[in-house]
C-alpha cells in the first residue's frame, strides 16, 4: 500500500469510538445530525480494519467499553442508575440508547437497521455514516475521505455528544487536567484509553 494510504489510515483509525465509556449516558440532544440513511454495516468497516499489520482497529475496539455499551445497559449498576431517572429497562430506553447504540444516531428513536444494537458504540458514532467514504479509493486519500463525510479527528467532534453533564453518571471531578483543575471529561486522557491507531510504516 502507498504512503498516502498509510497516512490516511493512521488518521482514520486514530479515534474510532470515543462516544460513551460510562455505563448510562444522557447525551446532548443533537437530534439527527448525521444522515441515518448513510449508515453502513459494521462488517464493511471491518474488511480493512482487522489486520494486525495495519493496527487491527476492529480487534482493539472489541476490547473497549464502547463495544460493550449496549451490553452494559443490562448490568445491575445501569438498572440502578436508570431507576433514578425513571428508566425501567435501559436496554429499551431511547434516553440511554441515544448514546449507547450507534443505531440510535444520538436520538431517542432508532434511526437505522444497518447497525445492530449489540454493536453498542461503533465506528460511525465517532466517524460519521460511512456510505460516501467507505470505498478504498476514497479512504486512500485523507482529504478526499473527509470531503466525503469522514469525521476526523473524531475526538474533537464526537466525544462530548455523550460525555457531558447530561449523563446521569457524570462526575465533574473524574479527570485532573494538565493545569491541575478537575473536569468531568478530558478528551486527551480519554483518547489514550481507547486509541487504536495504525502503526507507522
Amino acid at each position: 500500500m502507498g504512503s498516502s494510504y498509510t497516512k490516511s489510515a493512521a488518521r482514520i483509525a486514530a479515534g474510532v469510538s470515543l462516544a460513551a465509556v460510562v455505563l448510562l449516558q444522557g447525551g446532548v440532544s443533537y437530534g439527527q445530525e448525521y444522515d441515518a440513511s448513510k449508515f453502513i454495516k459494521l462488517k464493511t468497516c471491518v474488511i480493512c480494519h482487522k489486520k494486525d499489520d495495519t493496527g487491527n482497529q476492529y480487534g482493539k475496539w472489541q476490547e473497549m467499553a464502547h463495544a460493550k455499551a449496549y451490553e452494559n445497559l443490562a448490568s445491575a449498576e445501569s438498572k440502578e442508575v436508570g431507576a433514578k431517572v425513571g428508566v425501567d429497562d435501559p436496554q429499551t430506553s431511547g434516553k440511554c440508547l441515544k448514546c449507547h447504540a450507534t443505531a440510535y444516531n444520538f436520538t431517542e428513536e432508532r434511526q437505522t437497521e444497518e447497525v445492530t444494537l449489540e454493536e453498542g458504540v461503533s465506528c460511525q458514532s465517532c466517524h460519521g455514516p460511512g456510505a460516501d467514504y467507505k470505498k478504498k479509493e476514497i479512504m486512500s486519500d485523507h482529504d478526499t475521505a473527509v470531503a466525503a463525510g469522514l469525521v476526523f479527528p473524531a475526538k474533537e467532534k464526537s466525544c462530548t455528544r455523550c460525555h457531558n453533564e447530561e449523563s446521569p453518571t457524570w462526575n465533574p471531578e473524574k479527570y485532573t487536567a494538565a493545569d491541575g483543575t478537575k473536569t468531568g471529561f478530558d478528551v486527551e486522557q480519554a483518547y489514550e484509553k481507547i486509541k487504536h491507531e495504525r502503526p507507522a510504516q
